[in-house]
Parts: C-alpha cells; sequence; structure tokens
C-alpha cells in the first residue's frame, strides 16, 4: 500500500462522494455528505484525535489471513500497516486477561483434542445463551498455554488452517509487551483497541475483567486520556466503571437496533441500542466514553434483500455528542458484504469490497474494523486521494 495514504489525516470527498451516490441510488444529502466533510478536517491534538482518519483497525489482527488473536495476526495487521490492532479480553480460572473473542474456545483452539481435558467440557449459559463446550474460566494461564489456536471458520478461509497450530493463546500482558517492543523498534507508536467480554457474567463469578485491565493499563503506562489504546464494550457500565479507574479512551459497542446490553437487562433497564443512538442516548454515552462503535447496518441499513439503502442520521448526531465512530465489521467474502458488492455466487470468494468500503467512508465514520487491513489501507487510499 502507499505510503501517502497512510499518512495523510484528511479524507476525499468530491469524485467519491458522487460515487457512492450513484452506488446507494441516494441523493448527495442522504449520504450525510456534511459529516464526511467534517471528519475529512485534519484532526491534529494528541491521543486518538491525532490518528489518520478514517481509521483502519485489524479486527481480531489480520484475521483474515491468520487464526484470530494470536501473535501472528496482529504482527501481520500491523505489518501491513493497520493504524490500530484489536484485542478481545477473557479471564482464566486465575484471573489472568486473555485474547479470545470468546471464552467458549472450543472452534479456536486443539483442545478438544487434549484428553487431560475432556473433563473440563461443561455446559453454561452466558448472557442468555446456553453453550456447550471449553471455557477459559475453567482454566488456568498455565494450561491454556498447553493449547494451540486454530482457524475459526475453516470452511469459509481454508487458507488460514494452514497456520492451526502454530501459535498459543495469547495473555493481554504479552500483547503489551509486544506492543512497547515494536512500538521502540518501529519508532511509531503502536495503538490497540481492547474489549471486556461478558463483563457482568465474570463480575459474577468473581472474575471482574476492569479491574485486572486496569491494573495492566497502568503497569505499562496505558492509563492517560491520550494513552494509544481504545477500551471498547457491549456494555456499557463496562466502559462507565473503567472511566473510574483510568483515563484511556472508551467506546461503547453498538448491535442491532433491538438488543438491550446485557448489563441492561440484568438491572431491569429497558434502553435498547435504537434508543441509545438517539441524540439523547448518544449524549448519555458522552457523559463518561469518547466514541461509538456501531453495527454497519446502524450507518447504512439494508433492506430485504440485503441492499444498502439510505444513511441514518448517526454519524451526525454521535460527532454532534462529541464522539468518534469506529464501526464494524468489513471483511473481503460475499457472504459479508452487502448484497449489491457481491460478485458471483460463491460466499467464499471476495466481492466489490472497495465499493463498500467507500461507501461507508463516505458518511464520515472516523475509522473502520476488517478483518483485511490491506484492503482496508488500499480503499482509504483511495478514498484520501480520489
Amino acid at each position: 500500500m502507499g505510503t501517502q495514504g497512510l499518512d495523510e489525516q484528511g479524507r476525499g470527498t468530491g469524485r467519491r462522494a458522487l460515487l457512492g451516490a450513484a452506488v446507494l441510488g441516494v441523493g448527495g444529502a442522504a449520504l450525510g455528505l456534511p459529516g464526511a466533510a467534517r471528519a475529512a478536517e485534519q484532526r491534529g491534538g494528541r491521543g486518538y484525535k491525532s490518528l489518520p482518519v478514517p481509521t483502519i483497525i485489524g479486527h481480531r489482527g489480520a484475521s483474515g489471513y491468520r487464526p484470530e488473536h494470536t501473535l501472528g495476526a496482529y504482527q501481520l495487521a500491523l505489518d501491513m500497516g493497520a493504524h490500530v490492532i484489536e484485542q478481545d479480553l477473557v479471564p482464566t480460572k486465575d484471573g489472568h486477561l486473555v485474547c479470545r473473542h470468546e471464552n467458549d474456545i472450543t472452534g479456536t483452539t486443539d483442545v478438544a483434542a487434549h484428553p487431560e481435558f475432556a473433563d473440563r467440557k461443561a455446559t453454561k449459559v452466558v448472557d442468555g445463551t446456553s453453550l456447550t463446550g471449553w471455557f477459559t474460566e475453567d482454566f488456568t494461564l498455565a494450561e491454556l498455554k498447553t493449547l494451540r489456536a486454530k482457524e475459526r471458520i475453516p470452511g469459509t478461509r481454508p487458507h488460514n488452517t494452514l497456520y492451526d497450530g502454530r501459535w498459543a493463546i495469547p495473555s493481554f500482558e504479552e500483547v503489551l509487551r509486544w506492543a512497547d517492543h515494536e512500538t521502540k523498534r518501529r519508532g511509531k507508536q503502536v495503538w490497540l483497541h481492547v474489549e471486556t467480554k461478558h463483563p457482568t457474567y465474570f463480575r459474577k463469578l468473581g472474575l471482574g475483567l476492569e479491574e485486572p485491565l486496569a491494573k495492566l493499563l497502568r503497569k505499562y503506562g496505558r492509563h492517560r486520556q491520550d494513552s494509544p489504546v481504545f477500551l471498547q464494550s457491549f456494555e456499557p457500565t463496562s466502559m462507565q466503571r473503567m472511566s473510574r479507574l483510568v483515563g484511556t479512551p472508551r467506546v461503547v459497542l453498538l448491535w442491532t437496533p433491538d438488543d438491550r446490553p446485557y448489563d441492561f437487562i440484568e438491572v431491569g433497564d429497558p434502553r435498547t441500542v435504537a434508543d441509545l443512538v438517539k441524540p439523547e442516548g448518544l449524549e448519555w454515552i458522552a457523559s463518561y466514553a469518547q466514541g461509538i462503535g456501531p453495527l454497519l447496518d446502524l450507518i447504512i441499513p439494508k433492506d430485504a434483500s440485503g441492499n444498502l439503502t439510505t444513511p441514518t442520521t448517526l454519524v451526525d448526531d454521535a460527532h454532534d455528542a462529541g464522539l468518534i465512530l469506529h464501526p464494524y465489521t468489513m471483511r473481503n467474502e460475499n457472504s459479508f458484504l452487502p448484497a449489491n458488492f457481491r460478485k458471483g455466487t460463491d460466499p467464499n470468494a471476495y466481492g466489490d469490497v472497495f465499493g463498500a468500503f467507500q461507501v461507508y467512508f463516505e458518511t464520515g465514520i472516523d475509522g473502520i474494523f476488517t478483518d483485511n487491513p490491506d484492503t482496508g489501507l488500499l480503499a482509504r487510499e483511495d478514498f484520501v486521494n480520489g
């Protein structure tokens, strides 16, 4: 990818905005171009305000090419030029934080091939969903280190299975040490995007995530307002708790409009995501967080056929509340793309992901999560220089 695109902090509109309007078949005003123009300005400043816009975030590392949440996936994302790299955190039995998308490690490790752990298989209810498998909270860190990571969706990404067994499950402290090492080696700060997974569930088990996370952030000097880390969670109260422990920037993740965050369910809070994306909901989030991480469908909804429709006002509304937007997740495969950007009939083949990126960029988002950081960076370069 070109270095010019990586160093730019501005964003392009013009021809790209017209392209997006043509793709969607709607007028420029519906594309939210005022938001795009606002985000086109160079932010400057310290901390997250110094990041390029739009920011390319390696989703679970470069998980389109390596098994997710491994040091191999993180390193590849960094080598590709991702501006920020994501980690999801779950606890071990002895209170360490490790990087897994879920505490159920059945599909992402070789645990089923370890007869010594056969009796650890269990059925649990996690955030209201019954799951059967092996769970990180039933293993010590030393025990988890005897396992090896593997590709989560081998049917979709068979090439990634080449790397099955190559890496262990990383602890978050290992990732912090890796980030410090790479920062010194490259002379450029390595940014992280760190999610607390199922914090209410784990707190009930006596394995609260926020306090050990804050302790590690302080230990590695990433606890300040201008530290090169975003914290994130689908449970707003987790970010409220983190706001009392560290100054590190915080992001509230948002799923579908009818979803109620699990911490809301636990305390009887009737609000849904549809409530949180209204101006008053965004103002409430802004009282303890610096951004939101919405599902892309909250930015541009899809119709019944899976085609993109008219953008919502969420980008402008969030910006008016002083919040940045890091929506999720762009992937190259047809099965993950809006229907009007798919190519051919093979769900695992790559579609017109560059076209989709451009349309999302034009809404004025500040960054985006992607399994394919190289693709995202090239799309960003097109957008910035177009």
